[in-house]
């Protein structure tokens, strides 16, 4: 068993990157950022200047904003400035109702936030909120992580001003392996465990929700009624599916339904709840099996996240699907070997999948992510796996995990661009 101490250290990791979020994060983390320069400032802004890192702009320009029915950033920006509330976090919308969406779209009219690309990012996740009112300016920076401020200033009065690098609950990144990981998931007493079951509550109540409206491109409907289930059957398989593509098109479409995230994206938290749920509820595992799955699949996410970062053009669903698969080989009865043969089944599949920003077809890849990790599990509980001679895959799975990380990152940086550069110039000739 891992030590006590080490212990604490990990389930702080956990408590700070697995948190409820109201819709997608992206936008929710520039509300965030928009709420707490208002309220340095004092009063409802005139003017509000918004600058993002690229990898920020993409991921909020085509997704639904909680209870608005509208689309992207300026009502985001909007409601931040006229009911966010900044110890919200990212839940900072949470006290949204028509009234207070058509009080928003009268002050876009008067009040067209800037918004534009920052130059020169020190991060991939970066926002920088400057609210001005008459000859008063506030600003607000958050960076690194979707609710980390690291400069917050009144005129020329530094309130906030934090190293990048540094957590804001004061928590180090810690430095994981697949076998720590999976030590402290499987031998931790059960009571220090048992807090990861909200994220059931949650994101289970999401994909239940989801059902009672026509959310997005509907994908978890759509597995759930008769024409799905007579092409896709009613097995344990098409359950996975519908439930966690539910979850997302609802979130996606800007539901105002709180799913847990993780490492910063509702959708990561989806799939690395769902698919493990559903599995041990059907095939009948006990509740202190599905808790430790739960831990698992949630804690091979962030360890992952650790050297990929929160943004990036690898698409966070092969991240979170690939902690699913070793939490459902974990529940097929699965071993440290074979839940180690599962991610390199999911790396060899999906490493090349790209994050064109959040949006409701984002249910479509979180399906392709999850489907994989069911495959990439039934094929490791039969000691089948790719091997060392094919493609990115090691016979150490760290260096696996840090080879799909490589490739999300420094690899993909062009690709990055060139997405965002189509979607920001689509019909230009």
């Amino acid at each position: 068993m891992i030590d006590k101490t080490k212990r604490n250290e990990i389930i702080a990791l956990i408590k700070r990157e697995v948190v409820p979020a109201i819709g997608c994060t992206e936008p929710m983390a520039v509300s965030l950022c928009v709420a707490r320069a208002t309220e340095v400032l004092g009063t409802i802004p005139e003017r509000i200047e918004v600058l993002l890192s690229a990898n920020m702009l993409k991921n909020a320009m085509g997704v639904g904003i909680p209870g608005t029915g509208m689309v992207g950033l300026p009502i985001a920006v909007a409601l931040g400035a006229l009911i966010g509330k900044s110890e919200y976090g990212l839940e900072v919308l949470r006290d949204v109702n028509p009234a207070a969406v058509e009080q928003g779209k009268q002050y876009l009219e008067k009040v067209n936030p800037r918004i534009g690309l920052k130059e020169n990012c020190p991060d991939k996740l970066y926002i920088e909120i400057n609210a001005h009112a008459g000859d008063a300016q506030a600003t607000a920076v958050i960076a690194r992580e979707h609710t980390h401020f690291i400069r917050v200033s009144r005129g020329d009065e530094v309130l906030l001003d934090k190293p990048l690098g540094k957590a804001e609950d004061g928590v180090e990144e810690k430095e994981l392996d697949l076998r720590t990981v999976y030590d402290f998931a499987t031998t931790s007493p059960l009571e220090e465990l048992e807090f990861i079951k909200e994220a059931r509550r949650l994101n289970e109540n999401a994909a239940r929700e989801a059902l009672k409206g026509n959310y997005g491109h509907s994908l978890g409907k759509t597995l759930s009624r008769p024409l799905g289930r007579g092409i896709m059957g009613d097995s344990i398989f098409s359950h996975i599916l519908s439930a966690t593509s539910a979850a997302c098109d609802a979130r996606m479409a800007g539901a105002p339904i709180p799913v847990m995230s993780n490492s910063g994206s509702g959708n990561q938290g989806i799939s690395c709840t769902m698919p493990v749920v559903v599995y041990a509820e059907e095939n009948h595992n006990t509740d202190e099996e599905l808790t430790r799955a739960l831990i698992l699949s949630h804690l091979t996410a962030i360890y992952i996240k650790q050297s990929l970062g929160k943004l990036s053009a690898l698409c966070g669903c092969v991240v979170s699907s690939t902690g699913s698969a070793c939490g459902i080989t974990y529940l097929m009865g699965g071993n440290y070997d074979q839940v180690a043969y599962s991610v390199k089944n999911m790396i060899a599949n999906l490493a090349g999948m790209v994050c064109d920003g959040a949006k409701p077809s984002c249910a479509l890849k979180v399906s392709s992510g999850v489907s994989t990790a069911v495959l990439s599990a039934m094929l490791a509980i039969q000691n089948r796996y790719v091997t060392s001679a094919e493609g990115l895959i090691e016979d150490d799975v760290d260096r696996c995990i840090h080879n799909l990380t490589r490739v999300g990152g420094d690899g993909m940086n062009e690709t990055d661009r060139t997405v965002l550069d189509i979607m920001t110039h689509k019909g230009c000739v």
